[in-house]
């Protein structure tokens, strides 16, 4: 399985958080079933054009005045580190675009000998019109894909579809590599599929991205990739929707471009994640605060029940219990397995969850008590469905009600302590008190009635 990455320009926002967590649970659902999978997921750190024809990393790295790798090593190691704040499990696999520049050049090559290409000026173009199937993922025919195109060096192509191979750099591009073209870099579309094939094979089963990807560039990896091989590219491709806040596309010029980084601090990872989870892969998700609160809300109540689980599980075992009522466990994860054979449908495998959430709580509240063995059952249950599928149920946030009592008195000690310390004008103690807590996941706030605090993580 390939997915497009990310390019490394600037911090992910909750877009690649809403594409990287849907296929994230494919992964994991896959191999819960017993499949072995080889995901590969790519690192976009040069070739990414603009409309104007300008390198994505190049502009950034003239904005910030810093070399476009530095960029591109700053803001991989932040991806991976809101990657893993969400619960997603790595790649196998993450290679960079620039250090497989000379799969690419052969690939190039490749394509030259067969008639699919040309080259102009130390420019090579692929010729569309030459792949007639060209538009058969996106459905569109060439007229359309024409209008879709980007403006670059339109004087140099044949036909305006054309798209870029091999770009010749220009005197002062940073980026560039030697080639038989002269000293140049990669077009974008040429990455994924060099680097795709090279570790999955000329043909592969999945290849995922987001729904933007579609048009132009997984239909021109889709060209490339069986002119150069001659045979059939991928197997199924797998789109995820886009993400919208508060109804309006999500973009920098409007203003509510939301990152990652920045919904962390208002929100524990794992609530994002679970409330990308609440829609479908293929369908639109819209981020608001109030779609997060109410995320918040729904996914606590889940938690809650997990842990009152857990903590009765700890009981029956003290008392050695072994006989109890129960229920027909087995209907629910037949009805959660169904869910994702069903198009990988998430939603609906929570909507399960919170069924069986209903029916432990009644069971749990009731005078008759679940024998240990049972509950050990139910909480297996939780943790391969919530916790190994869907990645929202984990040992470290799910405590037992004494762990979180006891944590919410030793936070009420400190609020105290460093209360005092304000009242003494021991600024340095009191801050130094706010600061620790933050360092170890607790943030405090300060209100005109007092101090609360919450978990950053």
């Amino acid at each position: 399985m390939y997915v497009c990455g990310p390019t490394v320009y600037s911090d992910s926002h909750i877009g690649h958080g809403k594409s990287y967590v849907s296929f994230d649970v494919i992964v994991r659902y896959l191999r819960f079933l017993g499949n072995k999978v080889l995901y590969i997921q790519n690192i976009t750190d040069v070739g990414h054009l603009l409309d104007d024809g300008e390198d994505r990393m190049l502009k950034q790295s003239k904005i910030e005045k810093v070399h476009p790798m530095q960029i591109a090593e700053k803001n991989t190691q932040s991806y991976f580190e809101d990657m893993d704040k969400l619960g997603i499990v790595r790649p196998d696999i993450s290679p960079r675009a620039s250090g497989h520049i000379i799969e690419q050049i052969e690939m190039v090559k490749q394509l030259l000998a067969k008639g699919f290409a040309y080259e102009v000026n130390g420019s090579v173009y692929y010729d569309v019109r030459k792949f007639e199937k060209y538009g058969k993922l996106s459905g569109r025919v060439l007229n359309e894909a024409i209008e879709g195109t980007r403006v670059e060096s339109r004087l140099e192509k044949r036909n305006p579809a054309d798209f870029a191979l091999w770009k010749k750099a220009e005197i002062g591009h940073i980026m560039h590599w030697p080639s038989p073209w002269g000293e140049g870099f990669p077009g974008w579309h040429i990455e994924c599929s060099a680097m795709s094939m090279k570790y999955l094979g000329e043909t592969f089963d999945i290849h995922g991205g987001g729904m933007d990807n579609q048009f132009p560039h997984h239909e021109c990896e889709i060209a490339q990739s069986e002119a150069a091989t001659g045979k059939p590219f991928v197997k199924y491709w797998i789109h995820n929707n886009l993400v919208t806040v508060n109804g309006k596309k999500m973009s920098k010029s409007l203003g509510n471009f939301v990152t990652l980084k920045d919904a962390f601090k208002k929100y524990d990872p794992l609530v994002v994640r679970f409330f990308i989870l609440q829609s479908h892969y293929r369908s639109t998700l819209d981020f608001s605060d109030k779609a997060l609160q109410g995320a918040r809300t729904g996914y606590e109540k889940l938690l809650a029940t997990i842990r009152n689980l857990r903590e009765e599980l700890q009981k029956a075992e003290f008392e050695k219990r072994t006989e109890g009522i129960g229920f027909d466990l087995s209907l629910y994860k037949k009805s959660f397995m169904e869910a994702m054979d069903d198009d990988f449908n998430a939603p609906l495998a929570i909507g399960v969850l919170f069924e069986l959430s209903r029916e432990v709580n009644q069971a749990l509240n009731s005078e008759q008590k679940l024998s240990f063995d049972f509950l050990k059952q139910i909480d297996v249950c939780f943790s391969e469905l919530g916790g190994t599928i869907l990645g929202i149920v984990t040992g470290k946030q799910v405590t037992t009600t004494a762990d979180a009592e006891t944590e919410a008195k030793l936070l009420d000690i400190f609020i105290d302590v460093r209360h005092r310390a304000k009242i003494e004008r021991a600024w340095w103690t009191a801050d130094m008190i706010r600061k620790k807590l933050a360092e170890i996941g607790f943030l405090l706030e300060d209100h005109k009635d007092g101090t609360s605090w919450r978990k950053t993580n």
